[in-house]
């Protein structure tokens, strides 16, 4: 089965085998994204753009959520997370093969994540690759679709956590807002206190109230030029 799917592998993720090829991999912005999610036990998760499954595997892997559905319009990114479940015993998850922009949860649902592709079609330099340009430019969904997607499938009160380019966080704000998800939770990411930020984090409430918190930015490297203590605290589950 995986001789056909072109530079598989499986990387250790805490005590998860996760499947990953050359079009489905992952950075740390997945780690991040989890952690700035951090569901409860007693939640109910989707993940979309969910790729090799690498977000669900370590909201898995740290929170123990009740359960956890992965989108993924592409099937081989579907196929390697399914591998993933059945190889390592994942208990209520589940990997889905669909397009987030038509998919819709039987159940509404506490919290859903996406690491959506970060660039708008016609931005940024294009890979020759397909899966590359379609995991980053919004050539399948945007950030619209994503938000759309989230209002359809979360219960009132549920939460949406985004990753995305910082350049992005208005557009982010906007699809929120015009989907009944109200902006709530933001954080920038930067290698350290002298860079620019390369990443924000932002939660949307659905049905909540005007209030946004600005945290505190996340720094990927300390003081001694080695990965912070706040990266490793969240990234302990892969060798660094």
């Amino acid at each position: 089965m995986t001789d056909r799917i072109i530079g598989h592998s499986i990387e250790r993720v805490g005590e998860i085998g996760l499947h990953i090829s050359a079009a489905h991999r992952f950075g740390t912005d997945a780690f991040l994204l989890a952690d700035f999610a951090a569901p409860r036990h007693k939640d109910s998760v989707i993940d979309l753009c969910s790729g090799c499954g690498i977000v669900a595997a370590v909201m898995y892997e740290r929170f123990s959520p009740k359960n956890i559905t992965a989108i993924e319009i592409d099937p081989e990114g579907t196929e390697l997370f399914d591998m993933t479940v059945h190889d390592s015993g994942l208990q209520n998850v589940t990997a889905v093969t669909a397009d987030l922009r038509e998919w819709r949860s039987e159940r509404e649902v506490d919290v859903i994540t996406c690491n959506p592709p970060y660039f708008s079609d016609g931005a940024g330099i294009r890979s020759a690759e397909e899966h590359a340009v379609n995991a980053r430019h919004e050539v399948l969904c945007g950030i619209g679709d994503v938000c759309r997607a989230a209002k359809l499938s979360l219960r009132y009160g549920g939460r949406l956590c985004i990753c995305n380019r910082p350049e992005r966080l208005c557009d982010i704000m906007c699809a929120m807002r015009e989907n009944g998800i109200e902006p709530k939770r933001v954080r920038f990411v930067s290698k350290n206190a002298d860079s620019a930020p390369w990443l924000v984090l932002a939660e949307g409430r659905k049905g909540g109230k005007p209030f946004m918190t600005v945290e505190k930015s996340f720094y990927t490297i300390g003081a001694d030029g080695e990965f912070s203590d706040e990266l490793k605290s969240i990234y302990p589950y892969t060798e660094m």
